[in-house]
């Protein structure tokens, strides 16, 4: 459980930080006084005011621990944000999972029309690259080139749209998946992103490659048991506590980790990940104490 400290620096840090991204997002998408004003409308709407901000939350912790300027850290963490919305924007579309609430309120679509939230989602990728191109988020264009070479592919084919894929495969008749492919799908549909939210918090502190192994192990088990708590959530959540429809994977016969293991086990399998996720972080002190919190977040969450 998350109590005492723990559960204060963790509450601490997602308001502050839900806070600072709609800050971020409010500067970079003003509203034009022309006929385009209905798509950034559209983008504002989706991006401010709503999520929990996990993954830049894991982009400002973990710059923080190589004493990364804040600023520029939220920056990055804006942009995989702006992926993240527009995942969203997109998988809510009637031809995607077709969905009508997300966050406790009607889904884009819903508000405004269907061709508007493609074109908000396909403008906040884009605008993901825009800030992390820009000068403002790090001086060094070495680190802006790895920046963005690392979140276009956590969000790409090798990662987040791939495993979209894979899961819209799954729909077909006939179509059924066994646990280690469900695990493949899972690191790149939701583990991709999470762990590129590690990822840029390091590169931003110049951590070579070499010096990143325990933040990608941590990252990886991090990404796996966030998808169990969600399939967790799918079959015991409270759809108000949520802000979305579930009961839709058993609904449509998907094959989970939680219908693939049961859900004691699948629940016994996300503590053992973030048990693990926490000791990869055994060389770090106090500085930490955010990815731990966050880790243990992730499985105890009820939305």
């Amino acid at each position: 459980m998350l109590v005492g400290v723990e559960n204060d620096i963790l509450s601490e840090g997602l308001k502050r930080v839900q806070a600072e991204i709609d800050s971020v997002f409010d500067a970079f998408l003003p509203v034009p006084d022309d006929t385009s004003a209905r798509l950034v409308e559209a983008m504002r709407y989706a991006a401010i005011g709503g999520g929990k901000r996990v993954r830049p939350l894991l982009v400002v912790s973990t710059a923080e621990l190589f004493g990364v300027d804040r600023d520029a850290a939220l920056r990055a963490g804006c942009a995989i944000e702006a992926i993240h919305v527009y995942s969203l924007i997109h998988d809510d579309l009637p031809c995607m999972d077709d969905d009508d609430l997300r966050h406790g309120k009607p889904t884009v679509h819903k508000v405004y029309d269907e061709a508007t939230a493609v074109l908000a989602g396909d403008a906040l990728h884009a605008l993901a690259f825009d800030i992390l191109a820009d000068a403002g988020t790090s001086a060094d264009p070495f680190t802006r080139s790895e920046l963005i070479a690392t979140l276009g592919k956590a969000s790409g084919m090798h990662g987040m749209a791939g495993g979209q894929m894979m899961d819209m495969v799954a729909d077909e008749e006939g179509v059924e998946y066994d646990l280690h492919t469900i695990t493949r799908l899972q690191q790149l549909k939701t583990g991709a992103l999470l762990a590129a939210s590690v990822e840029m918090g390091a590169i931003l502190g110049r951590v070579p490659p070499e010096g990143r192994t325990n933040l990608r192990a941590y990252a990886r088990d991090i990404g796996l048991a966030f998808q169990i708590a969600d399939d967790l959530l799918d079959v015991t959540g409270d759809e108000e506590k949520a802000g979305k429809a579930l009961r839709k994977d058993d609904e449509q016969g998907k094959q989970t980790f939680v219908t693939l293991m049961g859900a004691e086990k699948a629940r016994d399998q996300a503590r053992m990940l973030v048990d693990q996720a926490i000791a990869r972080l055994g060389s770090y002190g106090v500085e930490a104490d955010m990815l731990r919190a966050l880790a243990r977040f992730i499985v105890e969450r009820d939305r």
